[in-house]
């Protein structure tokens, strides 16, 4: 058998479109699994990804969701029983930006962003969680961030949802891990994505000066944690959290 196999297996990748998630998309389909991803508001990227996926030959497919509606999450999982069938591995990606500093944020963008990350993660797991459980196998993946850990300026609101999801995780496997469902996080470091670049220069530079790699991660750096947690080789694995960070926290 190859390392990592996920043949037969079905896999849903919420914000897979674009950055992290659709390096998890592209590599879980290379491993054999079928995957299925949403995102919102990201058409051309999301339709740009199943064309190359799909004429590569792997089976692929996508759909529209704003994970901090409870409706759109109930239609996401419609979307999934008919297009995909039954859910092997949930990963929870979709993700917002944010760089405000505390005095600046308002409640409703502190409540954005507990919505897409916390409560997002929570209601598609909620949908997707107890079929794994009565199959007795399945594996949900939480990307959290390392800042959940260390903070930054400009990132409570942010590190407030992403810490959330750390709790969450370690929470959920307790009631999970007794049913063949692994529940696990990825707390990726500062990663060269849309959502990297649209923080300020400044900031940019300040964690590029911190960081022992002296450079940022690429998506293609961090997927390949999630495709562990995803296989049968990362079976041991209940409640934690992996940090691909370059060095940015060390636990």
């Amino acid at each position: 058998m190859t390392s990592f196999d996920l043949s037969g297996k079905t896999a849903l990748v919420t914000g897979g479109s674009r950055g992290i998630g659709a390096a998890i998309v592209k590599l879980f389909a290379e491993h054999g699994a079928t995957v299925g991803y949403c995102h919102y508001g990201d058409n051309a990227n999301a339709a740009a990804l199943q064309d190359r996926m799909s004429a590569a030959g792997y089976k692929i497919a996508h759909t529209i969701c704003d994970v901090s509606r409870e409706e759109a999450v109930h239609q996401l999982k419609v979307w999934s029983d008919a297009e995909l069938g039954h859910v092997d591995i949930l990963v929870n990606c979709a993700g917002i930006g944010g760089d405000l500093l505390f005095e600046d944020i308002t409640i409703a963008e502190f409540d954005r962003q507990i919505g897409v990350h916390l409560r997002g993660t929570f209601m598609v797991t909620k949908q997707f969680y107890s079929p794994m459980a009565e199959k007795g196998w399945g594996r949900i993946i939480n990307v959290s961030s390392q800042l959940a850990y260390k903070g930054a300026p400009g990132q409570s609101h942010y590190c407030a949802a992403k810490a959330g999801i750390v709790g969450f995780t370690r929470a959920l496997s307790y009631e999970a891990a007794p049913k063949g469902v692994t529940v696990n996080s990825i707390a990726p470091g500062p990663v060269e994505t849309d959502m990297l670049m649209g923080l300020s220069d400044s900031w940019r530079q300040m964690k590029l000066n911190q960081l022992p790699a002296k450079r940022f991660g690429r998506v293609n750096e961090i997927a390949p944690t999630a495709l562990l947690l995803a296989s049968d080789e990362g079976s041991f694995f209940v409640g934690q959290t992996l940090s691909p960070n370059g060095g940015d926290i060390m636990l």
